[in-house]
């Protein structure tokens, strides 16, 4: 096509999503999102991609460098592309503002696609099992019906809905269940919907993640469902932290660090490396005692079982986390030596991922910057705090959260084949 089509994204986090539909061509209208950080992520990262296509980008290595305050980098865009990211909770006494700054943007264009999928948490076997009501009457089941209002006042062709695999077995209160409930709405708005569990690890991402992505096409086509192609690549772990360097519990920084030269290739297929800016955030948080003793049980059991920790069965001097029901594997070992690694999930920044280099002993968590990668995030996305004070940033929340890019960009590119 040549024209780009144009999204809006809603519940758009910190933009795993969006940055996979953008690198796939497509054009972002407007973002919605209720957490105040990942707004700032956003708007940094819209500020990219205006500098980029203004052929400006020396701007962002300068804020990356950190030679410009947040404020002062902002002040290069226009308005309108920081005022495309809104901070604002999806509900009922929000709706019509968010309507009117999104048919502002729209400036009379038609919307082409939506994209987003409600908090997971709602959904999520973990979310269920740790909630005391099991997330029965929690708001969060219900903001699919707000996804639908946007459905009827946009009329887009498609729309891409993303959600955990736990969504095809939550139920509400009288036992009905919601994704039955949805797709039911979804079609009285006018739209077909299909829907695959898909698998990253399946699509380039050394990850194992899944998630149901339900495909929304308006009027009464069938078989119209963006499969993504297969990717394995023949490649490890290893290869996500390549080029980082060493560091210890504690080490690193927020701010820009040395990258060695890299000479292989998923990194660059995967759209992770790029060279012409500074690469942020490889910065371990330290870890104490306790943390060290964990860590040297769960390396010790995974080097000589290949078994992942369970939280219940550490020394009880050792568990000071009152959920005891759930999240047990909550230390986990990231093996370099696999061709993909667990899930990165939200809260490991008080928990931990452990990493074992194959080379190098580092006895601590992994970093943002891992995080990230593991997540296919370009090596120059920048992830925000709600100040302007850097190194205070809920960056893994924000990273754990997240869909995958690569997974993201492959879903878009292939929804394009399908487009009519």
């Amino acid at each position: 096509m040549n024209q780009r089509l144009n999204f809006l994204d809603l519940f758009a986090g910190a933009g795993g999503l969006s940055e996979g539909f953008i690198q796939a061509g497509y054009e972002p209208v407007a973002h919605v999102e209720s957490d105040r950080a990942a707004c700032f992520t956003l708007r940094t990262r819209m500020s990219y991609h205006w500098l980029k296509s203004q052929a400006q980008t020396k701007l962002y290595a300068d804020y990356l460098n950190g030679r410009l305050s947040r404020t002062e980098f902002y002040g290069y865009v226009p308005e309108r592309i920081i005022g495309s990211v809104i901070n604002a909770e999806i509900g009922a006494d929000s709706l019509k503002g968010i309507f009117r700054k999104i048919d502002d943007l729209l400036e009379n264009r038609k919307l082409d696609l939506i994209i987003g999928g409600p908090p997971c948490q709602a959904y999520s076997l973990a979310g269920r099992s740790r909630d005391q009501n099991r997330m029965v009457g929690d708001k969060r089941n219900y903001l699919y019906k707000y996804y639908a209002e946007f459905l009827k006042r946009y009329r887009p062709a498609y729309f891409v809905f993303e959600n955990v695999t736990g969504l095809l077995s939550a139920r509400d209160e009288a036992g009905a269940g919601y994704f039955e409930a949805m797709r039911y709405l979804f079609l009285e708005c006018g739209y077909k919907t299909e829907f695959m569990p898909l698998s990253a690890n399946d699509y380039g991402v050394l990850q194992s993640r899944k998630r149901v992505i339900l495909v929304g096409r308006r009027g009464k086509v069938t078989g119209f469902y963006p499969k993504p192609d297969k990717w394995r690549p023949e490649v490890t772990v290893q290869e996500i932290f390549r080029g980082l360097p060493a560091i210890h519990a504690g080490g690193g920084n927020p701010g820009p660090c040395n990258v060695s030269t890299y000479d292989g290739f998923w990194q660059i297929d995967a759209g992770i490396r790029t060279d012409d800016f500074p690469v942020t955030w490889h910065q371990a948080r330290p870890n104490n005692e306790q943390d060290l003793e964990i860590y040297r049980i769960a390396v010790e059991l995974w080097n000589n079982k290949k078994a992942r920790l369970d939280y219940n069965s550490l020394p009880e001097r050792l568990k000071t986390h009152r959920n005891q029901h759930s999240f047990l594997d909550r230390f986990k070992v990231v093996a370099s030596d696999l061709p993909y690694s667990h899930t990165v999930v939200a809260h490991i920044a008080k928990d931990g991922h452990y990493y074992i280099h194959p080379d190098v002993k580092q006895n601590r968590s992994i970093t943002p910057r891992e995080a990230a990668r593991l997540q296919t995030f370009p090596d120059d996305y920048y992830f925000e705090s709600s100040s302007e004070v850097k190194g205070r940033t809920p960056a893994f929340r924000q990273i754990g959260n997240a869909v995958p890019v690569l997974l993201a960009k492959k879903i878009a590119e292939k929804l394009k084949d399908t487009w009519a």
